[in-house]
């Protein structure tokens, strides 16, 4: 019988649909960098950023779902618990991360999360990671090492965190594939916000402090911002393998850069230019080999862990 959940894959709308994501995820970065810093008032604590991002984005899907009235079927809530514990431990290093080491190297560091994700995609999803895979994640990953400018500054406890960041996330992205082949996009979306609210709730509570008028505004921007990267981000897992989409996501470094450039007239250097051209060509040749498989493989609809 056909799984009702099931999509038809797609790689080239998953890539689309992923780069979308990492436009929105550059900007959750620099709202926490703003969040965590004396930019907007006192700085917040990680652990009421990470709040605030559960909060206003499960007030976005309740809004959709009102309109939408989905019927939530037999959500696997083990799936669904471990998905959320590793992706707020995941967003709350990542908060920590930015506050206190420049956001191009915390990125930078955090972007090992899609070398991890299509790793661990092996043993738990069963996917065949083929040469090209290798390679195309290596170049990007190479691109990434260039962007942190490896140093002793980069040794430190926040660097640390940024790590720490990576490795929770690409434990994420296997529970989100796990997910996306049982069930729909929305309920997904509904379930994880509402137990990473629940979560978060109970343990930032000795950290509140009042936000600033300028603090909420930001808070609910980044809200929403991950509200629609997570639409995009878990519709993208739908469609494609996850070891073929998520170095992909290595292009939120080109969007945070540019987003510096626009905010705050940080003009990209040398290094930052080849390392941003060394992951767009890791991208590049992931998506010529994807192109052609899928001109050979045409008639025949991929199961997930099928491509090479």
């Amino acid at each position: 019988m056909t799984d009702p959940t099931s999509r038809a894959q797609n790689p080239k709308l998953a890539v689309g649909l992923i780069l979308v994501a990492t436009m929105f995820i550059a900007g959750t970065t620099l709202a926490a960098k703003a969040l965590g810093t004396d930019v907007l008032g006192a700085p917040l604590h990680p652990l009421q950023i990470t709040h605030g991002r559960f909060a206003f984005a499960l007030a976005g899907f309740l809004c959709v779902a009102a309109v939408m009235r989905p019927k939530i079927t037999a959500p696997n809530l083990k799936l669904h618990i471990g998905r959320t514990a590793f992706g707020a431990a995941g967003v709350t290093f990542m908060f920590a991360a930015v506050a206190f080491i420049p956001l191009a190297d915390a990125t930078a560091i955090s972007f090992l999360n899609p070398v991890f994700g299509m790793i661990l995609a092996i043993p738990f999803l069963g996917e065949k990671v083929g040469r090209v895979r290798w390679a195309a994640a290596a170049i990007a990953f190479a691109g990434a090492v260039v962007l942190l400018r490896p140093g002793p500054d980069s040794f430190q406890v926040a660097a640390l965190l940024a790590v720490g960041a990576a490795l929770a996330l690409g434990f994420e992205l296997i529970f989100i594939k796990k997910l996306s082949r049982r069930e729909p996009p929305l309920q997904i979306l509904l379930i994880n916000n509402t137990i990473g609210w629940l979560l978060i709730s109970t343990v930032m509570i000795p950290y509140w402090q009042a936000p600033t008028a300028p603090q909420w505004a930001v808070l609910v921007a980044l809200g929403l911002m991950m509200a629609c990267a997570q639409t995009c981000f878990v519709n993208a897992m739908a469609r494609a393998d996850a070891s073929y989409v998520t170095p992909f996501t290595y292009l939120t470094l080109i969007f945070a850069a540019a987003y510096d450039w626009a905010i705050f007239a940080a003009v990209p250097d040398g290094i930052t230019l080849l390392g941003a051209a060394i992951i767009v060509s890791g991208a590049a040749l992931l998506a010529w080999r994807e192109a052609r498989v899928g001109r050979s493989t045409a008639p025949v609809m991929p199961s997930a862990g099928s491509q090479t």
